[in-house]
């Protein structure tokens, strides 16, 4: 009872305290000072902002005259020094002032680094630099700035390090780290230990450079590593590279590699086999236009479709529509790996429809470098159901690759009507020796 007395009596003593004149003009005054107060500050925030708004010298001032303990202001005035009006010590003094009032703004130390770069101070620019990484060490356009500013003073061990950030944090960017890793370190062995990170994204940037640049040891030392690492590859990226192989003249190595993603990137049913080395033959798989797959290149004259309603083995064909005044090369192909002075047996089937003009589509298999013809089969021509052509023939001494290709003999005379091919199979004739 006697807490509650206090209480009542407290509260009491309160309100007679308030509604006492003199209380109450204190409490007004306080008040109004307060509110003059917020609204002083309030307008020196707006009218600073302004200032600042118009880019220019005065107004940069200004700002910071109103603002003295933003250190946003005093970035502005130093970048106005480093860029709008060059002056390297009226630049270092505003960038000095910005990090005192706040020692995590990276943008000024980067700026100092930059001033310390034009006047040849690399040490401090090191100590900036390393101040504006730590301030902020997640944003890949500092880590960018950074990488540039060390190349550019030869430090290629930092340059590289903040390279490898840019690499693994910005996808806009990553190409151009790339481009710039390569330029300042042209050795992939060290670029794989200190510079790229285990990253899908940035091993497939790094293919599609180095197969603009020609390097193919590099490369071959990059797709090493990928297949190491088991991350997931895009298929386009096995097209690129196996054609570079292959344009390059190295077929073992492109069918090496094609060999190896398999498992990386879903290419499992596109691999050849013993029992035949033709990939997809029997089409039950999209043709994928690339690698080891089929290549048919769509035209006005010649079009390529799958068709499920017609098929000898499987459960469909290709469908080959002519249309043509003059066709010798339908454009469809397909390299195969082969082993040299190895005998292989060739066969597949056909069906036409209204299939008309001189000669026929033929299969043809060449070596895919030399051109030298190994076999041609009879014309693909004048039958309604499914008819079996074949053939063998032994490889050249020196000959690891062929091209399988559908041909049209004697070309330039027109041609039209439907095509169908199915169940294609190479393989090596018994008793030979195993292709690799």
């Amino acid at each position: 009872m006697e807490c509650a007395d206090l209480i009542l009596d407290s509260e009491r003593r309160l309100r007679l305290n308030v509604a006492h004149p003199a209380v109450r003009y204190l409490l007004i005054t306080l008040l109004l000072t307060l509110s003059a107060g917020y609204i002083f500050v309030a307008a020196s925030f707006w009218i600073a902002s302004r200032y600042a708004a118009r880019g220019d010298l005065e107004g940069l001032q200004m700002a910071a005259r109103l603002r003295p303990g933003n250190s946003e202001y005093q970035y502005q005035l130093g970048q106005h020094f480093l860029v709008a009006q060059p002056s390297p010590q009226a630049a270092i003094t505003h960038f000095l002032d910005a990090v005192k009032l706040n020692p995590d703004h990276a943008r000024s130390w980067f700026g100092m680094a930059e001033v310390y770069q034009v006047l040849g101070d690399a040490e401090r620019q090191r100590l900036a630099l390393e101040k504006a990484t730590a301030a902020d060490p997640t944003t890949p356009e500092f880590s960018w700035q950074a990488a540039n500013l060390y190349a550019a003073n030869g430090d290629t061990s930092n340059a590289l390090r903040k390279l490898k950030d840019v690499m693994r944090y910005d996808p806009g960017l990553m190409s151009a780290a790339v481009r710039l890793a390569w330029r300042i370190m042209p050795d992939m062995d060290l670029l794989l230990r200190d510079a790229v990170p285990v990253s899908a994204q940035v091993y497939a940037n790094f293919v599609e450079f180095l197969i603009s640049q020609k390097q193919s040891d590099a490369l071959a030392k990059l797709w090493r590593q990928m297949v190491l690492a088991g991350l997931p590859v895009e298929k386009r990226y096995v097209f690129e590279y196996t054609q570079f192989l292959i344009l390059n003249h190295q077929p073992i190595e492109a069918a090496s590699a094609w060999a190896q993603a398999s498992s990386l990137s879903q290419l499992q049913s596109y691999q050849p086999t013993p029992s035949n080395l033709v990939v997809n033959g029997d089409f039950s798989s999209d043709v994928l236009n690339g690698g080891f797959d089929w290549l048919c290149q769509q035209s006005k004259n010649v079009q390529f479709a799958l068709d499920p309603t017609q098929s000898h083995r499987g459960h469909r064909s290709l469908l080959v529509s002519f249309d043509s005044r003059g066709l010798s090369e339908s454009g469809l192909r397909q390299f195969i790996a082969v082993a040299p002075d190895t005998s292989y047996d060739f066969s597949a089937y056909f069906k036409t429809e209204d299939l008309r003009g001189a000669g026929g589509p033929q299969f043809a298999i060449q070596d895919a470098y030399s051109s030298d013809l190994y076999l041609s089969t009879a014309d693909l021509t004048e039958v309604d159901y499914w008819k079996q052509v074949s053939g063998s023939f032994t490889t050249g001494p020196s000959t690891q690759l062929l091209v399988l290709h559908l041909q049209r003999s004697p070309g330039g005379s027109p041609i039209r009507g439907k095509l169908w091919i199915d169940d294609i199979r190479l393989s090596p004739s018994s008793g030979a020796r195993n292709t690799p």
